[in-house]
């Protein structure tokens, strides 16, 4: 038996994706989840998943942490990436930080069976047109992602939360947590970036920016 996981935020998608993809295979086990946290929660207590079909802007996925996250933690869990952001510049950083594929979320119901069933074969996946497009990433923004890599998905939130431009009190009253907590996570993320400023953290991120 096949064991999906179909991590997105829109429950309209999640089960229209299920009631299309389960009469396609003969025996499957379809779980969802739709947040970065209930993604890896349901990765921790499922680690018999075969597949993983991940959005790329559910809460906590931003800049790509999510799939560099789920890629670096559970290397041996192929991830095919469903989303409407479909440039090529996406797809190229997409397939770039670990994915198995792409899958465009206008494509048709039987071509994202057949990818999925060439993921889980271990084969790449791309639409022809994305194929031929898809471009090589700079050797200095893979470095980046592995180091995004290291961040803790708190210690990530803390680093988006100072790229929206909130001080540390904003910070720990947003998070719940103390000031001295906040200072802990600034010097983590700075550590593991490389740099000493909240500038210089800011302007790593916005390299990982995605296309809305």
């Amino acid at each position: 038996m096949a064991k999906f996981l179909i991590a997105d935020d829109h429950p309209l998608f999640r089960e229209a994706l299920v009631g299309a993809l389960s009469p396609l295979f003969e025996k499957i086990e379809i779980l969802q989840s739709d947040s970065l946290d209930s993604t890896l929660t349901t990765l921790q207590e499922n680690p018999d998943i075969d597949l993983i079909l991940l959005d790329l802007h559910m809460p906590g996925c931003e800049n790509f942490y999510g799939l560099i996250r789920v890629t670096q933690d559970y290397p041996q869990i192929p991830v095919a990436v469903v989303s409407a952001s479909d440039s090529i510049e996406v797809v190229s950083y997409v397939m770039s930080f670990g994915a198995k594929g792409f899958v465009p979320k206008s494509t048709p119901t039987l071509l994202i069976a057949d990818a999925l069933r060439a993921i889980m074969n271990g084969e790449t996946w791309l639409t022809d047109e994305l194929r031929v497009q898809i471009a090589e990433i700079d050797g200095d923004e893979i470095n980046l992602a592995q180091k995004i890599a290291e961040l803790t998905p708190k210690q990530f939130q803390v680093l988006k939360l100072i790229h929206d431009g909130l001080l540390n009190k904003q910070i720990a009253h947003e998070l719940n947590v103390t000031e001295a907590t906040v200072k802990a996570h600034i010097s983590a993320v700075f550590r593991k970036l490389d740099v000493n400023t909240r500038t210089q953290a800011v302007l790593l991120l916005k390299k990982l920016s995605l296309e809305d």
